[in-house]
């Protein structure tokens, strides 16, 4: 059986397109998502959504530090996830994924995680991977949570938006936590 290492159940991820930007545009114009993606910033053209993803489309591949598309099954995009703060000497990384809102709540999100967390584990030796969520996004605590994430920390009223101050919960998985996860073993190793 072929497998492909940046492939999961339900979707695989791919280096951005500069044809993706129309998706990544009608995105952004939803304050909801921007709200729980990071902050609600100003408006974007056209034109400088399409700068950005051919900027997203010319990045090198370090590896450690980058943004994939994430596309299901039907070849349709979905959503995106990226890493950051990697430090391959103490083998940590922090990563984001955002899903379009008509994708929501299909498992796009958890899949695409699982193969991000395969590929660091399983590949790059990093031993912990750190996600910071907002502590009004219950459905990413939640999808953490499933995920077999701990919550190790909080930082108090340090997001200002919509009129009110919120905390940011700091959730960790640690590589044996990843393997030790019913069924995580087979998965990450080949495919089902």
């Amino acid at each position: 059986m072929s497998f492909h290492i940046w492939e999961g159940a339900a979707v695989h991820l791919r280096p951005i397109q500069p044809t993706d930007w129309e998706k990544f545009h009608q995105d952004g114009m939803d304050s909801e998502i921007a709200r729980l993606n990071d902050a609600i910033y100003g408006p974007r053209t056209q034109d400088g959504t399409k700068k950005w993803t051919e900027r997203e489309s010319e990045k090198g591949w370090d590896g450690h530090n980058f943004r994939l598309a994430i596309q299901n099954s039907d070849g349709e995009l979905v959503g995106s996830i990226s890493t950051n703060n990697c430090d391959p000497q103490n083998g940590t990384f922090n990563y984001g994924v955002s899903i379009f809102r008509e994708h929501w709540k299909k498992g796009y999100a958890s899949d695409a995680i699982r193969i991000v967390l395969r590929y660091f584990f399983g590949e790059l030796r990093y031993q912990k991977v750190n996600a910071h969520v907002y502590a009004f996004n219950e459905g990413s605590i939640k999808l953490h949570e499933r995920l077999g994430f701990v919550e190790e920390g909080r930082l108090r009223n340090m997001v200002y938006t919509d009129g009110k101050y919120h905390d940011v919960l700091l959730f960790g998985l640690i590589y044996e936590e990843f393997m030790g996860r019913s069924g995580f073993h087979e998965w990450t190793f080949q495919k089902n």
